[in-house]
């Protein structure tokens, strides 16, 4: 929709049944009176939300669109955006986002992507092949180019608030149904963006950790109780990693919600510490504590031994209050029974949920003696909505996890990395880089625990050193490369051992690679994703299911544009059935019922419910 006939917008909703006769009156006069678009005129009304607008938008350009959220953490590189100059840029409305120099192939995102004359335009100054244009909210293009060419950090200040409400939305209507009538995530943001102003004395102390800490300190501090915590865990193999993992999906929640970066570090940190100074028999949390007496007992003891053991240290009150309040119930009947319902810190709430997931679903001690899959783990959270657990957290933390279990699974990235090892400080830190890029990871101390692993023939990729018991890796490589739980597994040998007799014997017995320590973790965390991608293009795909409750279709398609993925996309809605074919993540061909090609496509995107 060019400028000249973006009036037309308000009148084109309302014929739609998306805004009001009312609405696209107000719409107008408030577009009359302020001058502008259109979009930002029905934005500033409410007239409509911008996942919707989007929505309908990339629907009448047939083309995708991009929101001000993902917009806003878009880093992309200085070769794409010299490829549009800045001036260009800003007198066409228009901001590069990605090239693929092997098809050249630009992509853009504007407000007008089927304005022929600015995309010939582009084309010409990028020397581009070819350019796919998707659809964003003006004052998000606008603030991107200001703050990738110009360097204004605050460019998108002004839209943040509305963009985690508005993203949020876009959420909740595609990826499953509302779960209530009132939005989940505004009703969260904003009491998540009650934030404690420092006093002037505060100030000129040096002010609190929780307000003055920030950026590179609080990742580097992040960091260092990352690898800390995961030593102490280290020699439990049912606790291993699992503070890691609960701070990664306390993150995960809290930006979801959308809350400051001073609040996810804080109770980050409260996810790290959770657990120090509680090692027993029992693995405490919020469900067992209240659902078993023994942990209760076990948890009266010890709950408040993070906060007594790092009381010299000034942790964030944020994250001082989510530890403290991890075991109180959202009925009142917690421990220490202080609180309840809201009245419980929302850091407390979200580690709780964080906690007991993390335990449902790696800790084959849990209270059902079984790791559980995503899905049967979010079902026994469910069961303790509003008992334990603060129901609408519960909801939204379930589609959180769910949609990014299905885009691990459609990006086919997540793969079980064997690590045989004796030694738990080398084998930590290459741990924690590999859960970060997606990897399920597990340690064998010696070869015949390694077996043991390798027999069930889940293992994708090995990393192993020589010196192992009670035979060396020499021995455990012939013998799994004899066996068919071995035989075809990318093995990577990293050691100490530095002769290049043991370097050509490994790869005469058929290891991917041969490192001496030491070595960086990074470095082998690339090697590692560099033979899962080459076994990936020499093998068979295997199928991924999934519903669009869990993800939209909109989304499922970007990931697998963004995936350049190829193949067909199955879906069940009701007793109708529709494939869409991918040919290197573009859409090939479409068909639904007797309809076929774009009105296939486009039919199948309005759907919410289906397989």
């Amino acid at each position: 929709m060019h400028p000249t006939g973006n009036q037309r917008l308000p009148q084109k909703l309302a014929a739609d049944g998306v805004i009001t006769a009312e609405q696209q009156e107000a719409a107008l006069n408030h577009h009359h009176l302020m001058g502008g678009r259109i979009e930002e005129a029905l934005l500033d009304i409410n007239a409509v939300d911008e996942a919707t607008l989007l929505k309908y938008l990339a629907a009448l350009h047939r083309t995708r669109f991009v929101s001000t959220d993902k917009l806003a953490k878009a880093e992309i590189d200085r070769a794409t955006l010299e490829k549009v100059p800045k001036k260009m840029a800003e007198q066409e409305t228009v901001f590069p986002v990605m090239y693929d120099p092997n098809a050249g192939t630009l992509s853009v995102v504007t407000p007008d992507p089927d304005n022929a004359t600015m995309i010939s335009a582009v084309q010409l100054a990028s020397g581009a092949r070819k350019v796919l244009a998707f659809v964003g909210r003006p004052l998000a293009v606008r603030a991107a180019i200001n703050k990738s060419y110009g360097g204004d950090i605050h460019a998108f200040a002004t839209l943040d608030k509305s963009a985690h409400a508005q993203f949020s939305t876009m959420l909740n209507v595609f990826e499953r149904n509302l779960v209530s009538e009132e939005s989940l995530v505004t009703s969260l943001a904003d009491e998540g963006r009650r934030e404690r102003v420092i006093s002037p004395e505060e100030l000129a102390k040096g002010g609190s950790a929780s307000t003055v800490r920030g950026g590179i300190a609080n990742e580097a501090y992040l960091e260092t109780l990352n690898v800390l915590v995961s030593l102490l865990e280290s020699t439990r193999a049912d606790l291993r990693g699992h503070s890691a993992q609960v701070a990664r999906l306390v993150r995960k929640l809290s930006e979801r919600i959308g809350l400051s970066e001073v609040k996810v570090a804080a109770y980050c940190m409260a996810a790290y510490l959770h657990d120090i100074g509680k090692m027993s028999a029992y693995h405490l949390t919020a469900l067992n504590v209240s659902e078993y007496e023994g942990h209760r007992k076990a948890g009266e003891k010890s709950h408040t031994a993070p906060l007594r053991l790092m009381e010299s240290v000034e942790l964030p009150v944020e994250a001082r209050e989510a530890i403290g309040n991890m075991y109180e119930r959202f009925d009142g009947k917690g421990l220490p029974g202080n609180a309840a319902g809201k009245e419980i810190p929302l850091g407390s709430r979200i580690l709780a949920i964080a906690d007991t997931y993390a335990d449902l679903t790696q800790n084959p001690k849990n209270p059902f003696r079984k790791e559980l899959k995503p899905p049967q783990a979010c079902e026994v959270l469910a069961r303790y909505k509003g008992s334990i657990f603060d129901p609408n957290l519960v909801d939204l933390f379930r589609q959180t996890v769910s949609g990014e279990d299905l885009r691990a699974r459609l990006l086919a990235n997540r793969h079980l990395a064997l690590v045989i090892d004796p030694d738990p400080e080398e084998t930590t830190v290459l741990e924690l880089r590999l859960v970060e890029q997606g990897f399920e990871v597990e340690i064998a101390r010696s070869a015949e625990q390694a077996i043991k692993i390798l027999q069930r023939g889940e293992t994708n990729v090995v990393v192993s050193e020589l010196d192992l018991s009670p035979t060396d890796g020499f021995a455990l490589l012939a013998q799994a490369r004899k066996a068919d739980w071995g035989a075809k597994v990318p093995w990577i040998i990293v050691t100490s051992r530095k002769g290049s007799k043991d370097a050509q014997k490994a790869i005469e017995l058929g290891a991917a690679d041969y490192v001496t320590k030491p070595v960086s973790a990074e470095l082998l965390v690339v090697k590692l994703k560099t033979i899962m991608e080459r076994e990936a293009r020499s093998g068979v795909s295997r199928g991924v299911s999934g519903s669009l409750q869990e993800m939209g279709l909109p989304e499922i398609v970007q990931v697998l544009w963004h995936g350049r993925k190829t193949g067909s996309l199955k879906i069940t809605a009701a007793k109708e059935r529709g494939e869409i074919h991918f040919v290197e993540g573009a859409i090939f061909n479409a068909l639904w019922g007797t309809m076929r090609g774009a009105d296939a496509f486009y039919a199948m995107v309005r759907l919410t419910q289906g397989d």
